[in-house]
């Protein structure tokens, strides 16, 4: 049991030794999370489970889906990277999460602010770098199994996966699924854009949904030259809330979808994304060379009753290619190379680069948002980390890109007349006309880090730089989700930003405190505007919303402070704070959209001594306080603050000589009914889920 806790001790110092190295190598904000954090916060996305971290919050819909937000900004503002390769899926999207598998996550290093002088465009926000297990180091057969369960949702599923090695060659191979239904709130009711919806047994209709992954890897282990190749599919199938998508939210068979709490019926969204990614490296004396090549396809469908509006046909025509229940399709192919060469001398580690990408994306249904494209960058840099003494270390870095996207036409399958047999080919109105842009940026970064004794100070200046997207620039439709109509500009120029961050870190006695404050400032924010205007082509009279740009100043800061009260209490306090304003533009003098509110967690966590079978036991209790968000711009609404109570528990468990890790949480136990301005559902004034008991097993062999 000695020679156990030794291990498992030096493991722990290994990791956390790594995080603090992080922190005082690297001038920007930078947080290293374990595997132990992301097991002991299991929610239902790898993005729930990364909530907890100062300054990431995220956009959630229903049970299985969410993406990042680093600092109040997301979609194309944050960059995910997964085993070196940016993942491209359709992230423009609030209700489209993104396709990663959290079982597979091993570390994950989450950048808070602007890194596009190493990552490049869509990283103007910061980075969510997702990372595998390292691969196996001695011979032999392993693997492990960790299932659970969740009460909210009657979710259950796990992951196993199984690993060899025999010389300098390995193989892995892992299998993950889940299966839920839909979560429940505290609330009988809900009102959808002034319409009562009665909710049967507090459940959220048509929001249940399953997963199925499946990874491998095989690899190469030479002493000089590394190769592992990855493949992976993610596969998700989940509803969306029947009374709040479309048009018509109140034609919904409640008693048809009240049935069963398992089921996925109409409207509902199905995504396959696949990715194969090679990785070789080459390490000679103090060179250390690095390629990455990555192809990804994003196969994402939703589907949905059709119901004509304006001059679209009463009858769904049956000599359109596509079903008439599928309505948008977006296919998208990516392919990706980055390539590095690190050179590390006695006071100088130097860093050389280039990443390039071309993607393609295709659309069907009878539906129209964004029309089909085609895009291709490229970028080079350059770093230089210089010790100009043991306690001093400045960083500089130079970038340059260029990127360029090509739209394709698109013009309707249907005519804009009221007798369709009377209408000319110009009846068919061109929703998008065909164009090309082509964008160039040059960024740059300095910092500064000063490390003496316990204390760690830094400070680092850039810029950074993000192009347009397609949805930005050429976007002409409903967007059914928001009930508004959306019109793109294919005049944008692209994202630029400047940023200073300042970070301190002090670990003396007892005592682990940081402090990250920043400043940051948009000389040409994109950003959705709404207008007066209402459409009137397609009949539903939705509000439009431009894309527009506007100067914007953001500063804000996050703080963690740790107290260690004896071996087997600590105390631990966490804030953040983002306040952002549009200094220019129609909706100058307020805030962004989705502005996370300032928010604290106080936590206790005793971790006594191990007691027969139990192994490392742990409780924990946050307690989170999220103040009222009444910053906000039209047409959100003021967010009431709330206190949320979570519990957390977990040990090793020894039987038959055998471990088995058990973690269970609590979250929200209170039931406390309670909104989330950064929520999807906010729109609608829909609660969050509400209490949850979920537990975890994992066995490792």
């Amino acid at each position: 049991m000695d020679t156990l806790g030794r291990v498992q001790d030096l493991e722990l110092f290994t990791v956390e030794g790594r995080a603090e190295q992080l922190r005082r190598e690297e001038s920007s904000a930078i947080e290293l999370i374990r595997q132990d954090f992301i097991r002991e916060n299991r929610g239902g996305s790898l993005m729930k489970s990364l909530e907890r971290v100062p300054g990431v919050n995220l956009i959630g819909i229903g049970s299985g889906a969410s993406k990042p937000l680093i600092r109040g900004l997301g979609f194309n503002q944050v960059m995910v990277v997964e085993n070196g390769i940016k993942h491209e899926g359709q992230q423009w999207g609030a209700d489209h999460g993104l396709e990663v598998d959290q079982y597979a996550a091993d570390q994950i290093v989450i950048v808070k602010g602007p890194a596009s002088f190493k990552y490049g465009s869509d990283a103007i926000a910061g980075v969510i770098d997702i990372r595998e297990k390292l691969a196996p180091a001695e011979e032999g057969l392993g693997g492990g199994v960790e299932i659970g369960a969740r009460s909210n949702n009657a979710w259950f599923g796990g992951s196993a996966n199984v690993f060899a090695r025999k010389g300098k060659w390995f193989g892995e191979a892992r299998l993950t699924a889940a299966d839920y239904g839909d979560f429940r709130v505290p609330a009988d009711s809900v009102f959808v854009y002034d319409f009562g919806v009665a909710l049967s047994d507090n459940q959220v209709r048509n929001t249940a949904g399953r997963e199925l992954d499946f990874s491998g890897r095989v690899g190469f282990l030479g002493e000089n030259f590394r190769n592992i190749l990855l493949f992976s599919q993610v596969y998700t199938r989940s509803g969306f809330f029947a009374n709040a998508h479309g048009l018509e939210p109140r034609q919904v068979d409640a008693k048809l979808h009240d049935c069963s709490s398992r089921d996925v019926l109409l409207p509902y969204q199905e995504v396959r994304h696949t990715k194969l990614i090679n990785r070789a490296s080459y390490a000679v004396g103090r060179n250390f060379v690095q390629l990455d090549l990555g192809y990804q396809r994003n196969d994402r469908q939703e589907w949905s009753q059709y119901v004509n509006h304006g001059y679209m046909p009463a009858i769904y025509p049956s000599e359109l290619p596509y079903p008439s229940t599928l309505e948008r399709a977006f296919d998208k192919e990516v392919f990706s190379l980055n390539i590095k060469d690190e050179l590390f001398l006695e006071r100088h580690d130097l860093s050389f680069g280039a990443s390039g990408e071309y993607q393609r994306n295709t659309i069907g249904g009878w539906g129209f948002l964004i029309p089909a494209f085609q895009q291709y960058s490229f970028g080079v840099y350059g770093m230089d980390k210089f010790r100009i003494h043991p306690l001093w270390q400045l960083t500089a870095a130079l970038r340059y890109d260029h990127s360029q996207i090509e739209v394709e036409a698109y013009q309707d399958w249907f005519p804009s007349v009221e007798d369709a047999s009377q209408a000319t080919s110009e009846d068919y109105l061109f929703r998008a006309e065909e164009f090309r842009r082509d964008f160039n940026s040059l960024v740059w970064s300095v910092g500064a880090n000063y490390s003496p004794g316990n204390l760690s100070l830094k400070a680092n200046l850039g810029t950074s730089f993000r192009m347009p997207i397609a949805k930005e620039l050429a976007a002409n439709g409903v967007n059914y989700h928001y009930f508004r109509y959306e019109k793109g500009d294919p005049t944008l120029e692209p994202e630029r930003s400047l940023q200073l961050d300042f970070g301190a870190d002090l670990k003396k006695e007892n005592w682990l405190v940081s402090f990250s404050p920043f400043v940051n400032f948009f000389s040409n924010y994109i950003y959705l505007n709404p207008t007066s205007e209402l459409d009137i082509l397609y009949g539903a009279g939705n509000q439009v919303f431009n894309y527009t740009q506007a100067e914007v100043l953001r500063y804000g800061a996050e703080l963690s402070v740790v107290r260690q009260l004896s071996k087997q209490l600590s105390l631990e306090l966490l804030g953040e704070y983002v306040y952002s304003e549009q200094m220019s533009g129609g909706k100058k003098g307020f805030t962004l959209p989705f502005s996370p509110s300032p928010s604290g967690i106080l936590n206790a966590t005793y971790k006594p001594k191990g007691v027969g079978i139990f192994e490392n036991p742990y409780f924990a209790v946050d307690f989170r306080v999220t103040a009222k968000q009444s910053n906000i711009v039209p047409p959100e609404k003021v967010t009431p603050g709330y206190q949320l109570v979570h519990l957390r528990a977990g040990s090793a468990i020894s039987v038959f000589r055998q471990t088995i890790q058990a973690d269970l949480q609590v979250q929200n136990l209170l039931n406390t009914r309670y909104l989330n301005h950064t929520s999807f559902y906010r729109l609608i004034n829909l609660p969050e889920a509400g209490r949850n008991v979920a537990l975890s097993l994992s066995y490792q062999f």
